[in-house]
């Protein structure tokens, strides 16, 4: 799920007519003194963080005149706080509060619809409040046609005894709160505190959104460029691995970096599943041995060779992993060969140089296996292939033996890749595949066309070119299963190439 940060759904309240402290962001403690200014009252700096509890952590300071602002901003920014490094810190004016109130907005799914909660108690240890007052809370499911209606606010918070005049002003914000939960369609909107000044007005006083990932695209105005749910800002492996899913239906690639600083102390090991289950399975065979997880990766869902490719590529990309280790549920519908041929050109391509553990059950592993390690021979490390008859403890405990044996090439040089020159090529869905035609001349076997799945090439004049339209090859006709490549290079003149850029990361 995408998060927001306070200021950005702040935004969003104001636009829905819901009261918030005037306030700036700031990234810089001159801004933050600026800021200060400007309001002209007392402030609340709050580090922008996507966790709550902030002001047990340090997270939040309060200054009387801008050079205490300024001051608060310098210790805030820049600290890491349970892993997340502040970047922001929202400046506004402090409220004088005098009640709290909470509010939140859930998709619940055994209802399959938005819920209201609100509490007449808020602020910090709302679990706690909720847990010990019982009877401060109501839940009320919305109608997502109708929204929250104004007579229906009144008449949830008549169970209250709360002051006329307050009781519009936080009817009114529920009903505005309904409408942006439905407009942004939110996974979950929270506004804790709802804060009642001395003065009798009624505020926002922080406020988190969380936008439902798949709808992400819906909402360019929100300037979300990540979505995933993660406890801290993506890092650029992050945004290369989602900007790769999200423009490729096919299949699932999730990819999240857990490890940014490697320890000279500690193994670390470049983690590739397929499928949650088995993948958590995998992954704690693999600790149990004391390594660490350098990442998390799935590719489920039957991908493309190619987007296994890719996430391969990114997973060794990560210069502190002293092992591969693939292991998923172990009974997936997936062809499996299509990870097979991803994981080889990435390995082929890296010249692999470190241990790689890869565990293939579902449709054709014992070919994916075969192609796996037969095809990696000659690489520097070792790649061992396993099937659903091989446990998750059992590749660990491989893995473990590689990494003991093996010792890495201190000058390990990649190859060359690609052609030496191109004389026919044609696109595809993210990449191209090209021909040099002086080599495919000499091939006897002309491999590529009985390996092509799709069956979109053909033979003419002695060279293979396509036998669909240029259009329909780029739509999808050609589903870059790596075949006419890989057995181009192990039983034929290495004329084919399947070019699949992947931004440079190194």
């Amino acid at each position: 799920m995408a998060r927001l940060f306070e200021y950005q759904s702040k935004e969003l309240l104001k636009k829905q007519n819901i009261p918030v402290p005037s306030g700036k962001v700031c990234q810089t403690p001159k801004q933050a003194s600026d800021a200060a200014r400007e309001i002209n009252k007392p402030v609340a700096i709050k580090a922008q963080t996507w966790f709550t509890g902030r002001a047990a952590v340090g997270g939040i300071g309060f200054a009387e005149n801008p050079e205490e602002a300024s001051g608060i901003a310098k210790n805030i920014l820049g600290k890491t706080i349970r892993n997340f490094t502040v970047g922001e810190v929202l400046v506004e004016e402090k409220l004088s509060i005098k009640d709290e109130m909470f509010a939140s907005i859930t998709i619940d799914d055994l209802e399959r619809a938005p819920v209201l909660l609100f509490s007449l108690k808020g602020g910090s240890g709302i679990e706690k409040i909720a847990r010990d007052y019982p009877e401060s809370i109501i839940k009320y499911t919305i109608d997502i046609n109708s929204g929250l209606r104004d007579f229906e606010a009144l008449n949830l918070l008549r169970k209250f005894d709360i002051e006329g005049k307050i009781l519009l002003q936080v009817s009114r914000l529920l009903v505005n709160l309904v409408k942006v939960a439905l407009a942004y369609e939110a996974r979950s909107v929270e506004i804790n505190p709802i804060a009642v000044t001395e003065e009798g007005k009624v505020f926002a006083a922080d406020c988190r959104i969380t936008v439902d990932d798949y709808a992400v695209f819906r909402h360019p105005d929100l300037g979300i460029t990540y979505a995933r749910e993660l406890d801290a800002p993506p890092t650029p492996l992050d945004k290369l691995a989602y900007s790769i899913e999200k423009d490729d239906y096919r299949g699932t690639f999730y990819f999240i970096q857990l490890e940014k600083n490697f320890k000279k102390n500690e193994r670390y090991l470049g983690f590739h599943g397929a499928g949650g289950g088995g993948s958590m399975m995998s992954m704690d065979a693999i600790q149990r041995r004391g390594y660490k997880l350098a990442n998390f990766c799935d590719t489920s869902g039957n991908p493309p060779a190619s987007k296994v490719y890719r996430a391969a590529k990114i997973i060794l990309s990560q210069k502190g992993i002293d092992g591969y280790f693939g292991s998923g549920s172990g009974v997936a519908s997936q062809e499996q060969i299509h990870s097979a041929r991803g994981l080889v050109k990435a390995f082929l391509e890296e010249n692999l140089n470190i241990p790689a553990v890869i565990r293939l059950g579902g449709n054709m592993e014992e070919k994916a296996v075969e192609i796996l390690q037969n095809y990696t021979k000659g690489v520097p490390a070792p790649v061992e292939g396993y099937t659903k008859d091989d446990s998750a403890d059992y590749c660990a405990e491989r893995m473990d033996e590689l990494l003991k044996e093996y010792k890495p090439l201190k000058d390990n040089k990649k190859p060359e890749v690609g052609l030496k020159k191109v004389d026919y090529e044609f696109e595809t869905v993210t990449g191209s595949v090209k021909f040099q035609y002086d080599l495919c001349m000499k091939c006897s076997s002309k491999i590529c066309i009985e390996s092509c799945e799709p069956n979109i090439l053909k033979l003419e004049n002695g060279a293979p070119v396509l036998a669909v339209s240029v259009a329909d090859a780029k739509k999808g006709k050609c589903t870059e299963c790596l075949g006419c490549e890989l057995e181009c290079r192990m039983h034929g003149e290495n004329g084919c190439y399947v070019d699949l850029p992947v931004e440079d990361f190194a």
